[in-house]
C-alpha cells in the first residue's frame, strides 16, 4: 500500500515529459503537408495541368521524406543517449555527423535526381499533359533537397536534447515563408509553377540555416568539434541503413494497398485514398507520442536506468491504448457524415462507410504499435526494427493480393492492412516484454 503514494508522481511526470514533448512534435509533423497544401492552393489558381504537375511531383518529393527520415530518428536515439549518460558535448558531436550525412546524401540526391527527372515523373503515370509541369517543379525542387534532409537531422538533434519547440517553431516560420514566397513569385511575379517551387526551396533552404546555427552555437557552447568523424559518419550510416530498410518495407505495404485500390475499380480508386487520408491524420497523433519515446527511451537507456526506460515505456503504452480509443471514437462519430465532405457519389460513400469502421477499429492497435517502433527506435534496437517490418509486410501481400482475388473491396484491403498491423503489434510486443532491448550506456553497442 505504500508504494501508491509514491506512484502517482512519478506517472504525473511521465505524462508532463510525454506531453512536452509529443504536442510540438505533432505540429512539426504536419509541416510538410500544409508545404504541398499551401503550394496546391495557390497552384490551383494556374490550370489543372499545373495542379496536376504539382500533384505528380509531390508524390515523388513525399517519397523522398519518408525515405530519409531516419536521418532524424537515428539521430535522436544517438543524440538522447549521450544527453541522458550527461554528455552533451559527444551527443552534439553526434548530431553534427548526422547533419554531415545529410550534407552528403542531399547532395547525392540532386547529382543522381537531376538527369533522371523526366523517367522520375514518366513513373508516376504523368501524362503528356501534366508532366512537363511536373519536371519543372521537380527539377527546382530537387535543390530544395539538401536543405530538407539537413532539417530532417537537425530535428533529431534537437529532440535528442530533449527540445521539442524549437522545431515546431521552424517547422512554423518556414511555412509562413513559403506561403509568402509563393504568393509573391507565383501570383505576383507570374513566374508560375516554377516560382512556386522556388519559394518552397528558399523555405526549406532557410529553415536548415536555423538548425544549422542552432547546432553550431551548442558546439561552441560545449566545445563539441565540427567536423565529421570518421566514427560517427559509420555509426550513422549503420542505423541509417536499418531504418531505411524499416522504412520501405511500410513504403511497400503503401504503394500495395493503393495499387491493389487502383486495380478494384474506379470508386474504389477514389475511395481508398480518403480513408487512408484520415487514417495518415490519426497516424501524425500516434507518430508524435512515439517520437517523445524515442527522445525518453534514449535517455533513460543513456543514464542506465532500464527500470526508467520500462516504466516510461508503460506509461507511453497506455497513451497509447488511450488516444486509440479515444481516435476510434471519433472516426465513428464522424463516419455518418464524414464521406459526404469528399464525394458525392454514392457508390463512393457506401464504400467509405465500410472503410472507416477498419480504421476506427484499428486505431487502438495502431496507437501501442507507434508507441512501441518509437521506443525501440529510442533504444537503437533499428536492426530488430528492420526484420520484423520486412516479415510483417511479407504477411500483409498475400492478404491484399487475396483480397483483390476474392473480389472484397475495400472492407478486405483494409482487412489486410489490419492483418498488417496485427503483426507488428505481436513482434514489438514481444521485444518489449523482453530484455534485449535494454542496452544502457551513452553507445549502443
Amino acid at each position: 500500500m505504500t508504494s501508491a503514494p509514491g506512484r502517482l508522481p512519478l506517472r504525473h511526470a511521465h505524462d508532463r515529459e510525454i506531453l512536452r514533448l509529443a504536442v510540438p512534435a505533432f505540429g512539426a509533423l504536419l509541416a510538410e503537408p500544409l508545404f504541398l497544401l499551401a503550394d496546391s492552393a495557390i497552384i490551383g489558381h494556374l490550370g489543372t495541368a499545373q495542379l496536376g504537375g504539382l500533384g505528380v511531383a509531390g508524390q515523388a518529393l513525399s517519397l523522398l521524406v519518408y525515405a530519409f527520415v531516419f536521418l532524424a530518428y537515428g539521430t535522436t536515439a544517438a543524440v538522447a543517449r549521450q544527453v541522458g549518460a550527461g554528455n552533451l558535448r559527444a551527443g552534439i558531436r553526434q548530431g553534427i555527423d548526422g547533419m554531415w550525412l545529410a550534407v552528403a546524401l542531399g547532395a547525392a540526391v540532386v547529382l543522381i535526381g537531376w538527369p533522371l527527372v523526366p523517367s522520375i515523373v514518366d513513373a508516376f503515370g504523368a501524362n503528356a499533359t501534366v508532366a512537363p509541369y511536373a519536371e519543372t517543379y521537380l527539377r527546382v525542387s530537387l535543390f530544395g533537397i539538401p536543405g530538407m534532409l539537413v532539417i530532417l537531422a537537425g530535428t533529431g538533434v534537437l529532440r535528442g536534447l530533449q527540445d521539442a519547440r524549437t522545431p515546431l517553431y521552424v517547422s512554423i516560420g518556414s511555412f509562413g515563408l513559403n506561403l509568402v514566397l509563393n504568393v509573391v513569385f507565383v501570383l505576383g511575379l507570374g513566374w508560375g509553377i516554377a516560382g512556386s517551387a522556388w519559394g518552397t526551396v528558399i523555405a526549406q533552404t532557410g529553415g536548415a540555416a536555423v538548425y544549422v546555427v542552432a547546432v553550431l552555437r551548442g558546439a561552441r557552447r560545449h566545445g563539441a568539434p565540427v567536423r565529421p568523424s570518421r566514427d560517427g559518419l559509420r555509426a550513422a550510416v549503420t542505423a541509417g541503413v536499418h531504418l531505411l530498410i524499416r522504412t520501405l518495407a511500410l513504403r511497400v505495404v503503401l504503394l500495395v494497398g493503393t495499387a491493389v485500390a487502383a486495380h478494384m475499380g474506379t470508386e474504389e480508386t477514389a475511395a481508398y485514398p480518403v480513408s487512408f487520408q484520415v487514417w495518415t491524420l490519426l497516424a501524425f497523433a500516434h507518430d508524435a507520442i512515439a517520437i517523445a519515446g524515442q527522445s525518453i527511451t534514449g535517455r533513460y537507456l543513456g543514464a542506465g536506468d532500464a527500470a526508467g526506460a520500462r516504466a516510461a515505456t508503460r506509461r507511453m503504452v497506455e497513451w497509447g491504448v488511450v488516444s486509440g480509443l479515444a481516435f476510434a471514437a471519433l472516426v465513428m462519430l464522424a463516419r455518418p457524415w464524414l464521406p459526404s465532405l469528399f464525394t458525392s457519389d454514392p457508390g463512393v460513400r457506401d464504400l467509405l462507410l465500410g472503410a472507416l469502421i477498419l480504421v476506427a477499429v484499428q486505431q487502438p492497435i495502431a496507437g501501442v504499435v507507434f508507441v512501441l517502433d518509437g521506443v525501440l527506435i529510442g533504444a537503437g534496437d533499428m536492426r530488430y526494427l528492420a526484420v520484423t517490418t520486412v516479415v510483417a509486410t511479407v504477411v500483409f501481400l498475400p492478404a491484399a493480393l487475396l483480397a483483390y482475388e476474392l473480389g472484397l473491396g475495400l472492407v478486405g484491403l483494409w482487412t489486410a492492412i489490419a492483418l498488417w498491423m496485427a503483426t507488428r503489434l505481436l513482434t514489438l510486443a514481444l521485444r518489449a516484454r523482453g530484455d534485449a532491448w535494454l542496452v544502457t550506456g551513452a553507445v549502443r553497442p
